[in-house]
């Protein structure tokens, strides 16, 4: 067994106020998504990315690993969804294995409602509380931990 490397009292403050931020953050927007439109957040982001992508769909392989969550998570999430009519399922043409998710008009209407809402909220509860120079040195140090994460998972199943 080696030796810990236990945190310093200014880790230990990034650490806890990182981990109770993140926490808050997602909950409050989680919480402001189902009161304006019963959607969650996780749900919204399915949208978002799926809105983004081309043709609007995705496989749902990387559909999971994009919004960084479990196959079986967004096999729920999107039945619910589907249920919804927010999203359709769909073989892969190039891949009898693969199915692709795919955002449906009452989708794109759905995501066109929440957005305005979303970003407010976005902006209240973390950009407009930081300076530039915080939300640069915040995207620059999350974006090297995301990436640092993300090469040790190549080669493997990423989420």
């Amino acid at each position: 067994m080696g030796h810990t490397n236990w945190l310093n009292e200014e880790e230990m403050n990034a650490w806890i106020a990182f981990i109770s931020a993140a926490t808050l953050v997602d909950r409050e927007l989680d919480q402001q998504l189902k009161e304006d439109m019963g959607l969650s957040h996780l749900q919204y982001q399915i949208l978002m990315t799926l809105n983004r992508a081309e043709a609007g769909a995705m496989r749902m392989t990387e559909l999971a690993e994009r919004i960084i969550n479990s196959k079986s998570g967004l096999t729920y999430q999107i039945g619910q969804m589907e249920k919804a009519g927010l999203v359709t399922r769909r073989q892969c043409e190039w891949s009898k294995s693969g199915v692709l998710a795919e955002i449906t008009a009452e989708g794109r209407a759905t995501l066109e409602r929440a957005a305005p809402g979303h970003v407010e909220a976005v902006r209240e509860i973390l950009i407009d509380v930081l300076t530039p120079e915080e939300r640069k040195a915040v995207a620059d140090g999350l974006g090297r931990v995301r990436d640092r994460i993300a090469e040790r998972k190549q080669g493997g199943t990423c989420w």
